[in-house]
């Protein structure tokens, strides 16, 4: 016999062998393509942009939102043989809100200087090249295992 049981905020439901034998009888609801809570994906199926779209991180309700909507729009809108080449001002013009926010929107040469010792590729310049290591240092080749 299957029951129900509230434990706080939780629903325990208990069902016997015989309840998981039967088959379903559960009926299923279509998606609804207009529910606004649906996730669509960036491109939304009438072509529209979805600005809700996680995968934008947040870039289109920032500082620089506008910026990056008239942007993306440009691109993403353009008939142009080279795409979005008439966007080029569109996307200055959000480079430069970008670089007035340095905090919100780190530039990749921020990120290489705040990594940690030893993980940046100035380190990299210091470490010897192969001509200089000694023999002794080198691993056998092939022919030297092979003898």
């Amino acid at each position: 016999m299957s029951y129900c049981r509230e434990d706080g905020k939780d629903r325990i439901i208990f069902v016997t062998k015989e309840d998981h034998e039967a088959p379903s009888n559960a009926e299923l609801i279509a998606d609804d393509p207009n529910d606004p809570y649906e996730e669509q994906g960036l491109i939304l199926p009438d072509g529209g942009i979805n600005w809700n779209c996680p995968c934008l991180g947040g870039m289109a309700s920032g500082p620089c939102g506008t910026q990056f909507k008239e942007a993306f729009s440009c691109f993403h809108y353009s008939k142009e043989e080279v795409k979005g080449s008439e966007c080029i001002d569109k996307f200055r013009s959000m480079q430069e809100c970008m670089q007035r926010f340095p905090e919100l929107y780190p530039q990749e040469d921020d990120k290489e200087e705040s990594a940690p010792a030893g993980s940046s590729a100035s380190d990299s310049d210091s470490s010897p090249t192969a001509s200089e290591e000694s023999p002794e240092t080198l691993p056998p080749t092939d022919e030297q295992t092979a003898s």
